[in-house]
């Protein structure tokens, strides 16, 4: 493992957006040990500012989830493993946008499940920041309630490039990433994901200030982010679906349509994960983890649905994962913090 606590800076201009996961070449060459702190636009590329921006007049769907990146890490190949440890996610502006938008989201009609129905209203809502209080403010629009929420920002989008040359929008979660919209890809964990292309071009973006599991109609609060986040490269040992870890957790992600295909695929890949953790027949890894598993939804609304797979570290002997990684990434995140 190599590392420097220099800190690259990026900011990307409106024409570096990217909106695949492939197909872009690489915005800038990084070694392993990175430490970058990147900046991403919102979902909407700041296009819904008040609740009087619509999304039919103001948002082109063909260009949302704006990504910062591809970064090319020298020396990653396919079948090697990309560790990404998001060190810091902050909000980068003092609101975020939410939005219904017509035939988008999870209790409406789709075009995968059509039906008669009238599309929902378009309808925006602005949630305002407070930076001291850490938190972000829902206001209704149909009547007087207001509530404080809490500020809980995590990444939409955290994703490398396809295999086989495929490009992919950035709306799409699969086994490369991407779009999982999972709140679980927050400030302190570690992202395992497997390398499909030379340099594994990996991107960021789609910053939420919070989000509801699930994200049920299609929009968190949608906001620009600062992240701060470490870049280690592990040869060999891809894992089939991404894989997460945090210091009470380990995480799998799998996205598919229908949902429970989702739900199937993340469960596969966290038995796989606990015969490698700890020497299990498959069936004892498979009867161990119906007694323990959570499985929070991570949205119901994307091109395919993501679901996570949790098992808590507590309920099980002490293990470590990729050469134990992810606690060498949390100690070096502490040395970034303290400057």
């Amino acid at each position: 493992m190599t590392g420097s606590l220099d800190i690259i800076e990026f900011t990307p201009t409106a024409q570096q957006y990217v909106f695949t996961f492939g197909g872009a070449p690489p915005i800038r060459r990084i070694t392993p040990g990175s430490v970058l702190r990147l900046w991403s636009d919102d979902a909407f590329c700041s296009a819904l500012r008040s609740v009087t921006d619509l999304s039919r007049e103001k948002v082109d769907l063909r260009y949302v989830n704006p990504q910062t990146g591809p970064f090319y890490v020298e020396g990653a190949e396919p079948g090697d493993t990309l560790a990404l440890h998001l060190i810091s996610l902050e909000p980068a502006r003092d609101w975020g946008a939410s939005a219904s938008i017509p035939f988008f989201g999870g209790l409406t009609s789709t075009d995968r499940t059509a039906t008669l129905q009238d599309p929902l209203p378009d309808m925006t809502w602005i949630y305002h920041l407070d930076t001291v209080r850490r938190t972000v403010q829902f206001q209704a629009q149909h009547s007087e309630l207001s509530v404080e929420l809490p500020l809980e920002p995590m990444l939409g989008t955290v994703g490398v490039a396809p295999a086989g040359g495929e490009v992919r929008s950035s709306l799409v979660p699969d086994r490369f990433g991407g779009n999982m919209d999972t709140p679980q890809l927050r400030a302190g964990v570690t992202c395992f994901l497997g390398v499909n292309v030379e340099g594994a071009l990996f991107s960021i973006g789609d910053g939420h200030y919070r989000q509801g599991e699930g994200e049920s109609c299609g929009t968190a609060v949608e906001g620009a982010m600062t992240s701060t986040v470490i870049v280690e490269l592990i040869k060999g040992g891809a894992p089939a679906w991404p894989r997460l870890e945090d210091d009470e957790h380990w995480l799998t992600v799998g996205s598919s349509r229908p949902l429970e295909d989702a739900w199937r695929i993340g469960q596969v890949e966290m038995v796989t994960w606990l015969t490698e953790l700890y020497g299990l027949h498959k069936m004892d890894a498979y009867q161990l983890l119906s007694q323990i598993s959570e499985v929070p939804l991570a949205n119901v609304v994307d091109a395919n649905y993501s679901v996570v797979t949790k098992a808590r570290k507590s309920l099980l002997p002490a293990a470590v994962a990729f050469a134990g990684m992810h606690d060498e990434l949390r100690a070096r995140a502490v040395q970034v913090l303290r400057g």
